[in-house]
C-alpha cells in the first residue's frame, strides 16, 4: 500500500494521524475503565421488570398473547388482525416491522407500535450493555477493555467493539444510568472533555458562513441565533420549542435531512418541515452553495475530502435511485464529520506529551466521537481539565487554519454520567 499513499496524495494523513495514533490507542485499550458490576446487575433486573410490564401491556393492546420478539407475529397482529394502514411487505411477503415503520405508526397515534418500540429499546440496552458489560469485565484487571478500530468508519471516525462503548444513548434516562456504572478507582475521578458543537463549527468554516462564524466567535447560543434568523424572533426570552426546532434543523442539515425526516423528528406536517428547510437555505445561502459544490466534486471524482486531505470514497455517487441519494448525503456529511474526527485524533496524539509535560498522572481511557475520557487522582482534576482543554482547542493547527474557535466543555466526577 505504501506507493499508493503517494499516488493518492494521502501520505500526510497517514504520517501525521493514522500512524502516530496506534500507540496512543494501544495504551488506552490496555488501561481500560472500571465498571460497577452491582449497579449493572440492578439495572439489568430493572430493565427486565419493565420489559415484562411492557409485554403485558402489548398483549392487552393486541387483544391476545403473542411473541413480542417475533417480527412475523407482530406484523400479522398489526396489519392483518388490527388492520392498521401503512404497512409494507418484503419480497418474501412478510410484513416489515423495523424501527422506521413502528416509529411512523407510533407518531400517527397507534399505541401498540409505541409499546413495542419501548420494549425493543430496553431489550437492546439490556443485552448490549447491562448484561454484556458484566461479561466483559477482565478477571485480572477488574476493568473493561474495549477495542478501537481505525479502519471501520469511512469518515475516519474511530469505532469501538467488544464491548462497543460509543453507542450508549446520550439523551435518555436509561443511557445516563448506564454511564453512572462507569466509575473511577478509589481516590481518583473521571474527567470528560467534550468538543462543543464541533461539526457545526467545522461547517461554518468549510462553507464560509459569516452569520454562523460571527455567532461562534461572539460565543452566542448558535441554535437561538439560527431560530432568530429563520423565524424573525428575538433571542431574549425565546420559546424553548422554537430553539429546539432550529437545533433539529442545524444538525439535520449536516446530515442532509429531508423534509420527511425533519417532519418526523419534530412531529410537524411535511409541508411545514419543507418550508423550514427552504427558509434555512434562504437565510444561509452559503450552505446550499457548499452542498451543491461538494456533490458536484463527488460526482466528478468519486470521493470527497476532509480539511486534512483524508479521502472518503463514495461508491454509489454515480448510481441512480435511493443509493445515489444516500451517497449524496454522505458526500455532504463526510468532509464535516471526517474533519471533526481528524481534529480529535490530532488532539489524542498530542495528549500523552502534554500530560507528561504537566507532570500529571492522568491517563486517557476512552474516546467517544467528540469526547475524551480520562482518569486521574482527585487533586489533579483541575490541572488536567486545563491541559486537556488547551490541547483539544489547539488541535486543528495551522493546516486547517480554522476560522472559528473550538470550545471544549470539561468536568470531573466519580462516574461518567456526572462528568459528561
Amino acid at each position: 500500500f505504501k506507493p499508493l499513499l503517494h499516488t493518492e496524495k494521502v501520505t500526510t494523513v497517514y504520517e501525521t494521524e493514522e500512524r502516530p495514533l496506534v500507540p496512543v490507542l494501544a495504551a488506552m485499550e490496555r488501561e481500560g475503565i472500571q465498571v460497577d458490576r452491582d449497579k449493572l446487575s440492578r439495572l439489568s433486573s430493572d430493565f427486565s421488570q419493565r420489559m415484562a410490564a411492557l409485554e403485558a401491556e402489548a398483549h392487552e393492546q393486541a387483544g391476545e398473547e403473542f411473541n413480542i420478539g417475533s417480527p412475523k407475529q407482530l406484523g400479522e397482529i398489526l396489519f392483518d388482525k388490527m388492520g392498521i394502514e401503512g404497512g409494507k411487505k418484503t419480497k418474501t411477503g412478510a410484513w416489515v416491522t423495523d424501527a422506521d415503520v413502528l416509529e411512523g405508526l407510533a407518531a400517527a397515534g397507534h399505541d401498540l407500535p409505541r409499546t413495542i418500540v419501548d420494549w425493543r429499546t430496553l431489550s437492546k440496552l439490556r443485552s448490549t450493555y447491562t448484561e454484556a458489560l458484566q461479561a466483559a469485565i477482565n478477571k485480572e484487571t477488574g476493568r473493561v477493555h474495549t477495542s478501537f478500530s481505525m479502519a471501520v468508519a469511512q469518515t475516519g471516525r474511530l469505532s469501538s467493539s467488544d464491548p462497543n462503548l460509543q453507542n450508549i444513548p446520550v439523551r435518555t434516562e436509561e443511557g445516563r444510568k448506564i454511564r453512572e456504572a462507569f466509575i473511577a478507582d478509589k481516590g481518583n475521578v473521571l474527567v470528560s472533555a467534550d468538543y462543543s458543537q464541533i461539526e457545526l463549527r467545522v461547517l461554518a468554516h468549510m462553507a464560509d458562513i459569516d452569520a454562523l462564524k460571527s455567532a461562534f466567535k461572539e460565543g452566542l447560543d448558535i441554535h437561538a441565533m439560527t431560530a432568530s434568523e429563520m423565524f424573525g424572533v428575538p433571542i431574549e426570552g425565546m420559546d424553548p420549542m422554537v430553539r429546539r426546532q432550529a437545533k433539529a434543523i442545524n444538525f439535520g442539515i449536516i446530515y442532509g435531512i429531508s423534509g420527511f425526516g425533519l417532519a418526523r423528528q419534530l412531529g410537524i406536517p411535511q409541508s411545514e418541515a419543507a418550508d423550514y428547510i427552504k427558509t434555512y437555505f434562504k437565510r444561509f445561502p452559503g450552505i446550499r452553495a457548499y452542498m451543491d459544490e461538494t456533490k458536484a466534486f463527488a460526482k466528478e471524482h468519486g470521493f470527497v475530502q476532509t480539511a486534512f486531505g483524508r479521502k472518503v470514497h463514495l461508491a454509489g455517487i454515480k448510481s441512480k435511485g435511493p443509493q445515489k441519494a444516500f451517497a449524496e448525503r454522505q458526500a455532504i456529511n463526510a468532509p464535516i464529520q471526517g474533519s471533526a474526527a481528524d481534529i480529535i485524533k490530532r488532539a489524542m496524539i498530542r495528549m500523552p506529551e502534554a500530560l507528561a509535560k504537566a507532570k500529571l498522572k492522568a491517563r486517557m481511557l476512552l474516546q467517544v466521537h467528540d469526547e475524551l475520557i480520562f482518569e486521574c487522582p482527585e487533586k489533579e482534576a483541575e490541572k488536567l481539565i486545563k491541559v486537556a482543554k488547551e490541547t483539544m482547542q489547539s488541535a486543528a493547527g495551522p493546516r486547517m487554519d480554522l476560522s472559528v474557535p473550538l470550545e471544549v466543555d470539561a468536568r470531573a466526577a466519580t462516574n461518567w454520567a456526572d462528568a459528561h
